[in-house]
């Protein structure tokens, strides 16, 4: 369609129109009008459905997420208008270890889960004032009194999120929202995890985890990072056991190791089974420095034969090659090291001597760091210490939001099947990457290499307080112990529960903590054993069939790429799980916003810049014109520059429309409605306008269909200037002063661009699109219908000539070149031009003579002579000027 039906309003064009201001006006439009309401009447196939992304709530948004929100909003903009009826709602992640801190510093509180629920406790008077926190010292408080000072700041967060989305223009349907933390959620969590225990797909373990000491909680593998640390080999004598000696000669082997404090932990050495400097000692043992214990000597083929002295120490446990090698060869455990990250005061099996013991006393109750000093001047007093400490720098396991490098415990935790033990869930995980499209292309290797490089499921249970509680109860023995193989669960029915809070079926409250009781499971889920189910909390799974059949699976995942280990791998298994298919049809991926260090800007690196200044200093079009700059996948640097032209682009919008629009439209008396004829639209120029923007319209379309926001905006920008510097100049004086049949056809061919243009600029300048639209059509332009190309062509045919685009190609070469000759002699563009004579290739000259009345009027020339030149050679002209008047004086 060229325009929309129904009616024409009569035009009201401002004078002086302004950007100041719109953002407001229009949301509030928007909203009154539900122009983003979402239509659940319409079939699936009808219906465009986005997984959006939902933002972590502590604290405040940045820079970061305007950006990929904005990429997301163009998507769901051009969709709209495509003729989907766009699912677009928002989610709120409040639950775990960003709003456990946020409010515990807010506050200034700590939860101490042993005490009890306090009904008549208040928020602390001085919340928010970090000095007056400091000087009284944290509260402690129950753990139910700590999850309601969560919620309620959670939803403050909440309010100021959706006030600057809406000031960003984000089309969201503000009726769909969730929080993860909110009851629904929590349902749909419970509910999936007891159907994955039901199946066998989560189960429980006592194993060595990932374990964080400042936060007191296991860490999955996909929330570690390395970071680069100092720290330095340690050469240690272990004593072989047999008459033996080393390749060396020696009656001991040294090992290098960097953490000598784990010596006390050790259960073997390990070398590489093709190693022949270890080969003959397989099978023997050796017995540890310090503390005596004999251990043997095995072979497996991660051990590095190039790492030190190719014979390594496998402690339980001082990393995750570790943790492997213990498994697989078999081993004992001798663990030290508890969850508070210090040492145990009683020391492990095997160490017997009273020599042993009194070192090991030495060590018990310290931190890690402390506890290997320690260990270094023992080491040096037995002589078991070759020459010093080698300084080194080495990558260090730390949590992602953590502050201390991560130890390895051994505690029970619960797990979800993903692959990471199972080839065949594996292969079958990466298959379901086949089935959608990724954008960029190349992201799909990120995710199917995630997969290749796991090495055990996902962990999925917290030790903390904020967070969707695993639903989970265990009877009590005649000794109080837990049964931890027979777990309680609660009916579908009465979800969502807490264990901590609430009895375990079958049993009252009074038996919570006694023999032949019951006892809840004090743990929470990982946020992301929630975020992972974003498309079944948007679409309704369990909880509204009717909407989860009109938008499951979701058509798209819009995303960061550095989280596709996480969430998006994540929600690919649950949805594996749960529905057997992929969650999605589409995965896009944005990248991340570089600082002027080409650093990604980020809270934790204090870096970051606050969006709400910035949409108010260059307004929100301008602010994401930059944003939809950044191309699918491609890291992008911060630049206030591209904002500036930004905000140009939006001016200029409104003013070449203002003029477009308002041309033959006489200020006297009632304006009428300004209505687009194709019957009128005959000159050669606006038809050959029309093809090109044909053209453009097919680019646009192709750009967004592939998910390239930023190739449709490049490509709509750069016609957008040339129809401005080139076709209006053009056409200006016959649109105003023309042969009346030439003039209608100038007028009503630049409505039409307008009307076309205000559409391809709508899903990223969503404010001044909709003002300009406004001034003369009925509704919203981002509820119009999507330019057609084959609409456009067909608009550029009269008396079955269709339009030429090398017309309009000539007619701005022949004036850019008179105006050049202008600017060369330093005299303004209004200088009328005496004579001229163009010099225009043969095979062009027919297309120039068609708009060479349009050419002298735009270069102010009483006369061109047009003089046929060689083919395929260069357009050149003579310029004759008016002379300047005479200098004053």
């Amino acid at each position: 369609m060229l325009s929309e039906p129904g009616p024409l309003p009569a035009p009201r064009i401002p004078d002086k129109p302004s950007l100041e201001g719109l953002e407001t006006r229009w949301d509030a439009a928007w909203e009154e009008a539900d122009t983003f309401r979402f239509d659940r009447t319409k079939p699936r196939d009808e219906v465009f459905s986005i997984d959006t992304p939902p933002p972590t709530v502590s604290g405040s948004l940045h820079v970061g997420h305007v950006f990929s929100y904005t990429h997301t909003d163009t998507v769901a903009r051009y969709q709209r208008m495509a003729g989907k009826e766009v699912f677009y709602p928002m989610g709120w992640d409040d639950n775990g270890l960003p709003t456990e801190r946020r409010v515990q510093n807010y506050y200034g509180v700590r939860c101490d889960p042993s005490l009890p629920y306090d009904p008549d406790f208040e928020a602390p008077a001085d919340a928010g004032d970090p000095k007056a926190i400091k000087k009284r010292g944290d509260l402690d408080i129950s753990r139910r009194n700590f999850i309601a000072l969560c919620h309620e700041l959670t939803l403050e967060d909440e309010k100021a999120f959706e006030a600057l989305w809406r000031h960003l223009g984000l089309s969201i349907d503000w009726t769909q929202t969730y929080a993860t933390i909110d009851d629904r959620c929590q349902r749909v969590a419970q509910r999936a995890f007891l159907r994955n225990l039901e199946r066998g797909e989560a189960y429980q373990v006592e194993a060595p985890s990932l374990w964080d000491v400042t936060f007191r909680t296991a860490v999955a593998q996909a929330e570690l990072e390395d970071r680069e640390r100092p720290g330095a080999y340690h050469q240690l004598k272990f004593g072989l056991t047999v008459d033996a000696t080393s390749h060396l000669g020696e009656p001991h082997l040294l090992i290098a190791t960097t953490r000598p404090e784990l010596v006390v932990s050790c259960v073997a050495l390990v070398a590489h089974p093709d190693d022949e400097r270890y080969q003959p000692l397989f099978g023997t043992t050796v017995t540890t420095p310090v503390f005596g214990v004999e251990v043997p000597i095995r072979a497996h083929h991660l051990a590095d034969p190039e790492k030190g002295t190719g014979i390594a120490m496998i402690c339980t446990f001082g990393d995750t090659t570790d943790v492997t090698w213990w498994r697989e060869l078999d081993l004992p455990v001798r663990a030290v090291v508890n969850r508070e990250g210090r040492f145990q005061h009683d020391p492990p099996t095997g160490v017997e001597s009273d020599g042993a013991r009194a070192a090991y006393a030495r060590l018990a109750g310290k931190t890690v760091f402390s506890a290997q000093q320690e260990m270094v001047e023992i080491l040096r007093e037995s002589g078991d210490l070759v020459g010093e400490p080698e300084a080194i720098t080495h990558p260090v396991k730390f949590f992602e939001k953590g502050d201390k490098p991560l130890e390895i415990v051994t505690s029970r935790q619960w797990y979800i099947r993903n692959g990471g033990r199972d080839a065949d869930l594996g292969a079958a995980l990466v298959a379901r990457g086949d089935q959608m499209a990724w954008h960029p292309a190349y992201m799909q290797a990120r995710f199917t290499n995630w997969i290749d490089g796991l090495n055990g499921d996902w962990l999925i249970s917290r030790q903390r307080f904020f967070g969707v509680p695993l639903p989970l109860w265990y009877r009590l023995d005649e000794d109080g112990e837990p049964v931890w193989d027979d777990p309680i669960t609660p009916d579908e029915a009465d979800l969502p529960v807490d264990p901590t809070s609430h009895a375990a079926p079958g049993f009252d409250e009074a038996q919570r903590g006694q023999p032949g009781g019951f006892a809840g499971d004090p743990d929470v889920m990982d946020t992301w054993a929630t975020s992972s189910l974003t498309p079944q909390i948007a679409c309704g799974w369990g909880e509204d069939g009717d909407l989860f059949a009109r938008t499951y699976p979701m058509d798209v995942r819009p995303q960061a790429h550095d989280i596709i280990r996480t969430w998006l791998f994540s929600t690919v298994v649950r949805s594996h799980f749960e529905e057997d298919s992929a969650p999605w049809r589409h995965a896009a991926l944005s990248g991340w916003v570089l600082d002027p260090d080409r650093k990604k800007m980020s809270k934790s690196k204090g870096n970051v810049v606050t969006p709400m200044g910035l949409l108010e200093q260059y307004g929100s079009d301008a602010v994401r014109y930059w944003a939809a700059n950044g191309r699918p996948g491609t890291d992008t640097a911060f630049d206030d520059g591209q904002m500036k032209i930004g905000r140009r682009l939006a001016i200029k919008l409104l003013n070449a429309s203002r003029f477009a629009l308002g041309v033959g439209n006489s200020p006297d008396g009632d304006p009428l409605p300004l209505d687009i004829d194709l019957s009128h639209i005959t000159h050669p120029l606006d038809r050959a306008m029309l093809f090109r923007l044909a053209r453009l319209v097919d680019e646009a379309t192709d750009a967004f269909e592939a998910f390239d926001y930023a190739r449709a905006l490049e490509r709509t920008e750069s016609w957008f200037w040339t129809f401005t510097d080139d076709h209006v100049e053009l056409v200006k004086a016959r649109a105003y002063e023309g042969d009346p049949a030439d003039a209608e056809s100038a007028r009503h061919a630049l409505r039409l661009a307008v009307s076309t243009l205000l559409r391809l600029f709508a899903p990223f300048l969503p404010f001044v699109t909709e003002e300009v639209w406004s001034w003369w059509q009925a509704g919203s332009v981002h509820r119009a219908t999507w330019p057609d190309a084959d609409e456009l062509r067909a608009a550029a045919v009269h008396d079955g000539d269709a339009g030429d685009p090398g017309v309009a190609g000539v007619a701005a070469e022949a004036l850019a070149e008179i105006r050049r000759h202008k600017t060369a002699e330093k005299r303004s563009l209004a200088t009328p031009v005496v004579a001229c004579t163009l010099t225009c290739p043969a095979d062009r000259i027919g297309h120039l003579r068609a708009a060479l009345g349009d050419v002298a009027a735009a270069a102010r020339a009483e006369h061109i002579e047009l003089v046929a030149g060689d083919e395929g050679a260069g357009l050149s002209a003579r310029v004759e000027l008016e002379e300047p008047p005479p200098a004053a004086g």
